[in-house]
């Protein structure tokens, strides 16, 4: 398996890939699609996943703070009688990691998947607001 560090977008986040195990194809699927925004009150993830059923994805958060987003596409079986002559639709595993900033609430995190796209919704913690106190000067 390889590790591709993220160069474009949060260098806070990490792809790995698995390749196919038939016919030495490099998966293209590792390359998964990503939007990370944040609102005022969340981060909202949103990863493009065409053709795969919820059952085949899974969200994760690791080690308290990272947002792990995995699954596979697998190959279609290919009959006696068929013969292809392309193969462009990507297929294999895939694993995208995010490190999650202090203020999300990563007890508090939902997911749903509608027309092949995953979306991730972590809510964030309230900033702390300085206190402040007032000091009485003394003096004539």
């Amino acid at each position: 398996m390889s590790l591709i560090r993220s160069f474009f977008g949060n260098p806070l986040s990490t792809d790995l890939w698995a390749p196919s195990a038939s016919n030495n194809e490099i998966s293209a699927i590792a390359n998964v699609q990503v939007d990370w925004k944040e609102t005022p009150e969340a981060h909202i993830f949103k990863a493009d996943l065409p053709g795969l059923k919820k059952e085949e994805v899974k969200v994760e958060i690791e080690e308290g703070r990272v947002l792990q987003i995995s699954g596979e596409r697998n190959v279609d079986k290919e009959e006696k009688n068929e013969k292809w002559h392309r193969v462009e639709r990507s297929r294999g595993k895939f694993l995208r990691r995010f490190w999650l900033p202090e203020n999300a609430k990563v007890g508090e995190v939902k997911a749903s998947m509608e027309n092949g796209v995953l979306t991730v919704t972590i809510p964030k913690a309230e900033e702390k607001k300085p206190q402040v106190k007032s000091i009485e000067i003394s003096g004539a």
